[in-house]
């Protein structure tokens, strides 16, 4: 990986990608598969991704299946068996048949944040990946996009910002746009290593908390909780603790993963949700994953929602013969079905972090008296995604 002020040659369709996470390395694929001269800019010295697990619903599968890593994904992740959701006592409120919806959708996986993106950059040509670049501003200059980094300025014919919910470019390019809102919770995430995997994952739900827990394929535990607080809130011990004294008194192995947690493994961040846009692209400019349409974890969808989006992109460039008309495609595609998931995972989100006893008492109990195939349907919008084809690119999308 170089820095980006040392790149030099001239091709002929050129492209620069703002950050090099899931949304970002997964674009970079994508467009260099469709004959782009990809450049991708990462502000951190170094690629990676932080200590967390991931989700990959079939929709995110498929997606990585168009981007031809999907097989080297699949042996390096674990498929989920058993997940649903239940009370903060242990029991199940709800089940998720994982037999019917492989049968129906495919598998739903799971694996480690950092080895999808060590999986995604060994995808990628050498000389495309350019560490410890960070863009300060972005702008359009005649027929072409320009990106200004900290040692110089860079031109393409195509700007993919992928560099998150505080977009550098989506503020420089997108001035009128919302900023991010604060959700009204923080999470916490961690790794834990107990011997043993645990039985099942899903999520357990409290009064104005929850906590969730996944295995990961190495054995150990992705484990994370959230819980209503005050923006910028800290613990003023440490998180660790704040989680001890918060879900050590839940059902087992909750207790069992937070005495074996190492409170350096604990990250804890605010959640935050990007209100609707008006549009995804300007000029020859796109906003892709958490920069377009960052919203709540409750539905687990955010990086799946993220690599639909890159191959869609580059399946757009490829049906259109000019930039622009690829850009407006991929908007009618995106953003309707991105800003419906968005929707349904606040409100998701806001069910589960109801706090009054008799609200979180009848949430539960109707919960209860669902049958599993509701679930499933409700799902079926988000899950049944295809990646597009050549011919029917150029119609509007507006249904999830």
């Amino acid at each position: 990986m170089r820095n980006a002020e040392r790149v030099g040659g001239v091709g002929r369709r050129r492209a620069i990608v703002v950050g090099g996470g899931i949304g970002g390395l997964a674009a970079g694929i994508a467009l260099t598969r469709g004959g782009w001269e990809v450049k991708v800019l990462e502000r951190a010295a170094a690629f990676g991704e932080v200590g967390a697990g991931l989700s990959l619903w079939p929709n995110g599968l498929r997606a990585l299946d168009a981007l031809g890593v999907g097989n080297r994904v699949r042996e390096q992740a674990l498929a989920e068996t058993q997940a649903g959701i239940r009370n903060k006592s242990g029991r199940w409120l709800a089940r998720t048949d994982s037999r019917e919806l492989a049968r129906r959708f495919g598998p739903v996986v799971m694996i480690h944040r950092a080895r999808l993106s060590e999986i995604l950059r060994a995808a990628l040509p050498p000389g495309t990946l350019f560490a410890d670049t960070e863009v300060i501003r972005a702008g359009l200059v005649g027929r072409q996009v320009e990106v200004e980094h900290g040692a110089g300025v860079l031109r393409a014919d195509l700007l993919v910002a992928a560099d998150g919910i505080g977009s550098t470019v989506r503020r420089s390019l997108w001035p009128q746009a919302p900023a991010p809102r604060y959700a009204g919770c923080t999470a916490w995430r961690l790794v834990v290593d107990t011997g043993r995997r645990v039985p099942a994952g899903g999520v357990s739900w409290g009064r104005g908390e929850g906590a969730g827990m996944a295995p990961l394929p190495d054995g150990r535990t992705y484990f994370f909780c959230v819980a209503d607080a005050p923006e910028g809130q800290r613990s003023p011990g440490n998180e660790l603790a704040e989680l001890r004294r918060r879900f050590g008194h839940w059902h087992d192995p909750i207790p069992r993963l937070l005495a074996a947690a190492d409170e350096e493994t604990v990250l804890r961040h605010d959640i935050f949700a990007l209100p609707p846009l008006a549009t995804f692209v300007t000029g020859r400019a796109a906003l892709l994953g958490d920069a377009a349409h960052a919203m709540t974890p409750n539905l687990g969808q955010g990086a799946n929602q993220a690599l639909e989006d890159a191959v869609t992109l580059a399946a757009c460039l490829d049906a259109h013969t000019g930039v622009e008309s690829a850009l407006a495609a991929y908007d009618r595609y995106r953003r309707p079905r991105t800003q419906w998931i968005a929707r349904r995972s606040q409100r998701i989100g806001s069910v589960a972090q109801w706090h009054s006893a008799p609200a979180t008492a009848v949430r539960d109990l109707t919960l209860r008296l669902l049958p599993n195939s509701a679930f499933l349907n409700a799902f079926t919008p988000v899950l049944r995604w295809q990646p597009p084809d050549h011919d029917n690119l150029s119609a509007a999308h507006t249904r999830p």
